[in-house]
């Protein structure tokens, strides 16, 4: 049995969720609003301020589809009244960031500076030179944004250089040792 699925998925004051035919469902907020298609097989229902998701049959394909919508769904309403955010930082000597209107341009020890454009819905900022906080109100967006980002220059296990998230550890090796 899906626990996740089976959590109720309370709507805040400000919020608005519609569920259209064929379950496009459309939620508004005070950040923006998100879309998103669900399987038409899920049946989703909208009780005053409570979404709950049911699926049709305890078959393998609507037992896992059952906690992934009402997840998706919880995430698209703290995305439009909260909206997410992820804290990268950068280590090493010489690499740095910074902003050029809506260009993110990173010095990361390549013979050239690498320019990134933000995608839409996503906003970058950067307070200071070693760090970036990629910000929107689309989960997987922000998520995949900060991926492409530390991608670009992985943290390595010797001297720990590279974009890493906040909250990462980076599992440290020990080098070579001399005569």
């Amino acid at each position: 049995m899906s626990r996740i699925g089976l959590k109720p998925i309370e709507i805040p004051n400000g919020v608005e969720v519609k569920v259209s035919d064929k379950n496009l469902v459309e939620v508004k907020g005070p950040k923006g609003t998100l879309k998103e298609q669900f399987d038409p097989n899920m049946d989703i229902k909208i009780d005053g301020n409570v979404i709950t998701v049911n699926r049709p049959n305890d078959l393998k394909k609507y037992k896992s589809l059952h906690g992934l919508t009402r997840t998706l769904i919880a995430n698209m309403i703290e995305g439009v009244t909260n909206g997410y955010s992820k804290k990268l930082e950068i280590v090493g000597t010489g690499y740095r960031a910074q902003k050029q209107g809506k260009k993110l341009v990173l010095n990361l020890g390549y013979s050239h500076p690498i320019e990134m454009e933000d995608p839409e819905g996503i906003e970058v900022e950067v307070p200071a030179q070693t760090q970036v906080i990629v910000k929107g109100i689309n989960k997987q967006l922000v998520g995949n944004y900060a991926a492409k980002i530390r991608d670009l220059r992985k943290p390595e296990p010797y001297k720990g250089k590279g974009i890493r998230y906040a909250d990462e550890v980076v599992r440290r090796k020990v080098g070579k040792t001399g005569k």
